[in-house]
């Protein structure tokens, strides 16, 4: 009988272990697990040099969604279609302004979204119009450095 319960305690131990290990690779790798609350909209930029799939989307610094995909436009090969996974809970204008931003100097690439002020909202799998594309720095610092 000691065996048994030996084993049983053993059995439980790992199995502890094992669920913490699981809930430890989800936290730490930003999975959502259960995220079913999201819609879908879509958003085209000029450039979005830098920003990657996953990238945070936020409002007033709070995040509010994902990046699900970027691909080139195939209405406009010289745009980028960026897909948006937002949180249920937001609604965002029709005139909102999607913006690719710089998390400091140089940090990751994230999308901030301006509200509008518009009484119609975006519905979903609607588009984001309004949107102000990725500044390249080195274009910036070239063009300041050659035109002198």
């Amino acid at each position: 009988m000691k065996r048994l319960n030996l084993e049983t305690g053993v059995g439980v131990f790992l199995l502890v272990g094992f669920l913490s290990f699981a809930y430890i690779a989800i936290k730490l790798g930003d999975v959502d697990v259960l995220s079913g609350d999201n819609y879908a909209l879509k958003a085209r930029f000029g450039s979005v040099s830098g920003l990657k799939v996953g990238a945070d989307i936020e409002i007033a610094g709070v995040k509010v969604g994902k990046v699900t995909d970027i691909r080139l436009d195939p209405e406009d090969e010289s745009a980028a279609l960026v897909h948006l996974a937002i949180d249920g809970s937001v609604r965002l204008e029709s005139d909102s302004i999607a913006s690719v931003r710089t998390a400091g100097i140089i940090g990751d690439r994230y999308i901030s979204i301006a509200h509008g002020g518009a009484d119609d909202y975006v519905e979903p799998n609607g588009e984001i119009v309004e949107t102000e594309s990725a500044i390249n720095l080195e274009e910036l610092v070239s063009k300041y450095i050659f035109e002198k």
